[in-house]
C-alpha cells in the first residue's frame, strides 16, 4: 500500500513550515502528488494588522494578499530544495468547509495543532477537529512545540477495540510498513488480567499478516490523568514518534466538555499523531 496523494495546510503561522517538511518527506517516500492547500480565517483580522495604519478594507485585501504571497513563495522553495513537485491551491471561501472539501480528494492530509500563543495562526480554535471529522479522511497533526526529527521509524498504536481505532490502523498501513518498530497499546482501567488474552493481540497477528512486526502491551490508566495522557508517558517511555489513533470514539461535544483522549491528546501532543475517524 502507498499514499498517492497528500495535501498540507498551510497558513502563516511559524510552524508552518516544519509542516511543510513533514509533508515533502512523506511525499517523497511514495513519490506522492503533494498539494499545498492555502487556507486562513478571513474573520480573523487581527493577526495581519499593523499598529502604524488602520484597518481599511483595501488595506486589509493587500495584507492578505502579501501574506498569500508570501507564503506560495516558502512553499515552492521548499519542494525546489527537497527535488519534489508540488501543487499550490489558494482557494476562496470559508476556510473550514474549503479546507474539508480539498482534503477528501487526498489519501493523507497534514495539520497543524492549534497554538494559542501564536497570533498568527489563522485557523479557527477546532479547524484539526472539524477538518478531520469532516473529510473522511486520516490526518496527521503535527504538534506546535518541539522538533520532528523522525516520523514513523518508533510507532505506537492505540488499540480500545473501537471502530475508529480500526480505521486508523488501516489508514496507517502504509506507514506501519516502513516502521521499524511497532507498539500496539492498549490502556487499562485496571491492572491487566494476566490470565486474560491481552487485547492487542490480534492487532498484531492482523498486523503480521502485512508483514509487520508489532509487539502489544496494556498499560493502566496512570490515576486521574486520563487515557490520553497515559499514552502521551507511554509514547514517551517508548521514544516513539508516532501515535496512531482513532479519533472521537466519544461524541465531540461529550469530550469538549467533560474531556477525552482525543481532546488531550489535540490540546497536549508532544509527536506528531495520526487520526482517523
Amino acid at each position: 500500500m502507498s499514499y498517492k496523494t497528500l495535501l498540507v495546510h498551510l497558513d502563516d503561522s511559524r510552524r508552518c513550515s516544519a509542516r511543510v517538511e513533514l509533508a515533502l518527506d512523506l511525499a517523497g517516500r511514495w513519490n506522492a502528488h503533494l498539494i499545498g492547500l492555502y487556507v486562513v480565517c478571513q474573520d480573523m483580522l487581527e493577526p495581519l494588522r499593523r499598529p502604524d495604519e488602520p484597518l481599511k478594507l483595501a488595506v486589509y485585501e493587500r495584507l492578505c494578499d502579501e501574506r498569500r504571497r508570501q507564503a506560495e513563495a516558502a512553499f515552492l522553495e521548499a519542494a525546489e530544495r527537497a527535488g519534489r513537485r508540488v501543487e499550490w491551491r489558494a482557494p476562496a471561501g470559508p476556510s473550514t468547509d474549503t479546507a474539508m472539501l480539498h482534503a477528501r480528494h487526498a489519501d493523507l492530509i497534514v495539520l497543524g495543532q492549534f497554538n494559542p500563543h501564536d497570533r498568527t495562526t489563522t485557523i479557527a480554535h477546532h479547524f484539526v477537529e472539524d477538518v478531520l471529522m469532516g473529510s473522511g479522511r486520516p490526518a496527521i497533526v503535527v504538534p506546535y512545540a518541539g522538533q520532528v526529527r523522525t516520523i514513523g521509524e518508533n510507532v505506537l498504536v492505540a488499540w480500545d477495540g473501537g471502530r475508529e481505532a480500526a480505521r486508523a490502523i488501516g489508514d496507517a498501513l502504509p506507514l506501519l510498513e516502513r516502521a521499524r518498530f511497532v507498539t500496539v497499546e492498549t490502556v487499562e482501567r485496571r491492572r491487566p488480567d494476566p490470565d486474560k488474552t491481552p487485547a492487542g493481540v490480534d492487532v498484531a497477528a492482523y498486523l503480521e499478516r502485512h508483514g509487520i512486526q508489532a509487539s502489544f502491551s496494556a498499560t493502566p490508566r496512570d490515576g486521574d490523568i486520563g487515557s490520553g495522557a497515559t499514552l502521551l508517558n507511554r509514547s514517551s517511555d517508548l521514544n516513539a514518534d508516532l501515535i496512531v489513533m482513532g479519533a472521537y470514539s466519544h461524541t465531540r461535544i461529550h469530550e469538549r466538555v467533560l474531556g477525552g483522549a482525543t481532546r488531550t491528546i489535540l490540546e497536549t501532543m508532544t509527536v506528531p499523531v495520526l487520526m482517523s475517524h
